[in-house]
Formats: C-alpha cells, sequence, structure tokens
C-alpha cells in the first residue's frame, strides 16, 4: 500500500485493517475504493514477504483429509500461486480435488480488465477518499467518481463468492459441508444453504484455506463443545478434531 499505491505509511496498517474488515480482503477494499492496479503484482508483492518456512507437514490432518470419502475443495481468496506453495509445504497438494482461488472467482477477467484500463500499479479514477482518524481507529468515506468502472473483487464473506464457489463445483449447497476460521464466512456460506463447521484453529498461517467435504447425504446435527457463532451448525476447536466431532462425515 505505501510502496506501491503511495498510501500514507501512518495509516495503510489502520487503513488495511478497515478495509478488510468492509470488504473481505484489503486488495478487494483498496479495488473499491477506487485503486486500480494488476492483481498478479498485488498477490506477488504481498504473498513474496510470507514465511511459508514455518508451515510443516501435517501428517495427522493429512491421513484425515484422506480418509474423508466425499470430495474436498479449497476455496481461499488467494490467489493460486499462494495456495499451491501452502498446501505443498503441509503436504496436502494431493489431498483436494482442485482449488477455488482467487483467478476462479474472478475469471481471470480482473487483471486483464484493470492492465487494459490503466497500466500497472496506476490509480486512475480514484474515488474520493476521506480519512477520519481517531486514537483506535481509522474510517474510510468514500465517493465514487463516474469513471471508475473496473469490476469490483469477488471474495468471501460476499454472497456472490460462495454462490460462485457451489456453482463452479456443480454440488447441492445442502449436501455439502463447508470448513472456515472465520465467523462472517460461516454466516455466508449458511446463507447460501451449506452446511458449516467453525474451526477455530486452523493449521495454517493466514493462508486463507478453507476445507470442503462434500456430497453428505442427510442433515447434520449441532455438535461440538466450542462456542459456536450465527450459522455454525458445529464448532471445533482444531481441524483435526473433525474426526470426532463431525462423525457423520465418515458415517
Amino acid at each position: 500500500m505505501v510502496d506501491k499505491l503511495g498510501i500514507d505509511k501512518s495509516i495503510a496498517t489502520d487503513l488495511g485493517q478497515t478495509l478488510y474488515r468492509c470488504h473481505g480482503t484489503t486488495m478487494a477494499g483498496l479495488r473499491a475504493t477506487g485503486y486500480n492496479f494488476d492483481y498478479d503484482d498485488f498477490h506477488n508483492y504481498v504473498h513474496g514477504r510470507l514465511p511459508y518456512d514455518l508451515l510443516k507437514p501435517n501428517p495427522e490432518l493429512r491421513e484425515m483429509l484422506l480418509s474423508m470419502p466425499q470430495r474436498k475443495y479449497v476455496f481461499t481468496n488467494a490467489d493460486k500461486n499462494h495456495a499451491s506453495k501452502a498446501l505443498h509445504r503441509m503436504g496436502l497438494e494431493d489431498c483436494f480435488d482442485t482449488v477455488i482461488c482467487f483467478e476462479t472467482i474472478m475469471g481471470h477477467e480482473g487483471t486483464d480488465m484493470i492492465k487494459k484500463a490503466t497500466g500497472k500499479d496506476k490509480r486512475v479514477g480514484r474515488q474520493s477518499l476521506k480519512m477520519v482518524e481517531s486514537s483506535t481507529s481509522v474510517a474510510v468515506v468514500c465517493k465514487p467518481e463516474a469513471n471508475n468502472t473496473v469490476a469490483a473483487i469477488i471474495c468471501k464473506p460476499s454472497p456472490e463468492a460462495m454462490k460462485r464457489a457451489v456453482e463452479i463445483i456443480n454440488v447441492d449447497a445442502k449436501r455439502a459441508l463447508f470448513f472456515d476460521d472465520s465467523p462472517r464466512n460461516i454466516a455466508a456460506g449458511k446463507a447460501v444453504g451449506l452446511h458449516t463447521v467453525l474451526v477455530r484453529k486452523l493449521l495454517s498461517f493466514h493462508s486463507g484455506s478453507r476445507y470442503l467435504a462434500l456430497d453428505l447425504s442427510r442433515a447434520l446435527p449441532q455438535v461440538g463443545n466450542v462456542t459456536k457463532c450465527e450459522g455454525a451448525d458445529y464448532a471445533i476447536a482444531n481441524i483435526v478434531d473433525a474426526r470426532k466431532e463431525v462423525p457423520i462425515i465418515w458415517d
């Protein structure tokens, strides 16, 4: 944000967090508030700084995933390259049928539109931004301008992203189980008809990786001893607790 988009360093952190809360990802928030940039450059710059070496293989998680009889998918707001690296480091790349990622949801159209409209790392048609600072937060007040025509980024927790994911994998949402560590993503999944599992701890580092175990044949009871959020059918402390707390997967 500071190096590429010229945002003042003193407000960049709070602004990024505010955009994340309001739009699902900071990237989506920047686009929504009028910043135009090349999506691939954004992902490469941000993910290129992540400590992938902290991710280690997890045999217990791998064994559990491979034991699930249903089709399984990763649904992430991140780009394909980041998801691939994270799964490889955890030894899980062959545990899923496919990865639904930024490129999948956006259909590759977003990056091309940005390049045609602006060139890389340019800002055109910015919305009028007013930063309202306080001791604890930064509020963003924006007024769209008429020439801000580049398509919005679609990502979790938007209902549109959830609908697109279900359509892409071509399943009945009522026969699918959605795992996520974000209460707002869980609520979005429930809104499109998915059965949901809130996971308090995923074995990853901010990878955005989520798991879908599909083709369940009957309604899921509410179980688990972890506090649930709105829309959660299950709540588990750790992803590997699914075998004990969500046994219907293996029934």
